[in-house]
């Protein structure tokens, strides 16, 4: 599966055992600084040793020891969060959408990527709702959220596949990081080698696929729908798209290579309008974007 979405990706299938080699490396701990919050210099002085990421502006790498300790994120102006993911959710706010008030974290849980949207809205004067089906991992976005100016999100504990019937072209923006194998995350969650199976696939990637659809449904004529996923594997990413772009005449994809250039002009992407990180590339997760907009 790795060796056909390297393919996929139009990259060169001998890199695989550089992808699995990377995938065997204990990841350093990365950082991102919530806009509004704490800057990156700040929080680069507040973590002896630190340094700048890579790619997105808001991502700092540690030296080690505990990240809990650092004053930033005990008051929760920054927080742990890998670098891909970050990227992914800059890139969504990147793109262009007019008008751009409401905002919606359809799978929020743990809450990384809420919190640093909801950082974003805070000074975009724009308003994000976080949905989370599970009332513990809700209870984990509201805790990451806490930093943030009261009313900036309102998270809520619902079923995503509800939301798009239950608020039909309500939003601007819509990021759907959809549950996936998160075979992306292989060199944090060692353990997913032995516990994953490819009969895992069928009911993820109807769950994908729903909750994709109730994205789109959620999203006004002319919005954003980010579908993220931890994972490169063809089934959960270009294949769920495919799927949804079949079934909908209303919706077209867009080259989410130029929404993340906009935040990291010299990131080194693929052929294809979707957006494929890789640990061996690109030191992150092998988060995978696509960019869809409603007609």
């Amino acid at each position: 599966a790795l060796r056909q979405a390297l393919a996929a990706d139009g990259r060169d299938v001998d890199e695989l055992g550089a992808l699995l080699a990377a995938d065997n490396a204990p990841p350093a701990v990365t950082l991102v600084a919530r806009p509004g919050l704490v800057t990156r210099d700040d929080l680069l002085a507040a973590a002896a040793g630190a340094r700048p990421g890579r790619w997105a502006p808001t991502a700092v790498v540690a030296a080690g020891g505990d990240p809990a300790a650092l004053e930033p994120v005990r008051r929760g102006a920054a927080g742990v969060q890998d670098e891909g993911s970050q990227l992914v959710a800059l890139a969504l706010l990147a793109a262009d959408a007019d008008p751009d008030e409401r905002w919606l974290d359809l799978a929020a849980g743990p809450g990384g990527k809420a919190a640093l949207l909801g950082a974003v809205a805070a000074r975009r004067g724009a308003r994000l709702v976080a949905t989370e089906v599970q009332p513990h991992r809700a209870r984990l976005v509201e805790r990451a959220v806490a930093a943030l100016p009261p009313g900036v999100v309102e998270v809520r504990c619902a079923d995503g596949r509800e939301v798009g019937a239950a608020e039909p072209g309500a939003y601007d923006r819509v990021l759907l990081d959809a549950p996936c194998t998160g075979l992306g995350a292989l060199r944090r969650r060692p353990e997913a080698r032995w516990r994953r199976a490819p009969s895992d696939l069928p009911p993820l990637t109807r769950l994908q696929g729903e909750l994709l659809a109730s994205a789109v449904d959620a999203v006004r004529p002319g919005g954003l729908v980010a579908y993220v996923t931890c994972s490169p594997h063809v089934a959960e990413t270009r294949a769920v798209v495919a799927d949804l772009l079949r079934a909908r005449a209303d919706v077209e994809q867009l080259d989410a290579r130029d929404a993340v250039r906009r935040v990291a002009p010299d990131v080194p992407l693929g052929p294809d309008p979707a957006v494929q990180l890789w640990p061996h590339v690109h030191g992150t997760d092998a988060m995978h974007l696509a960019l869809l907009r409603r007609r």
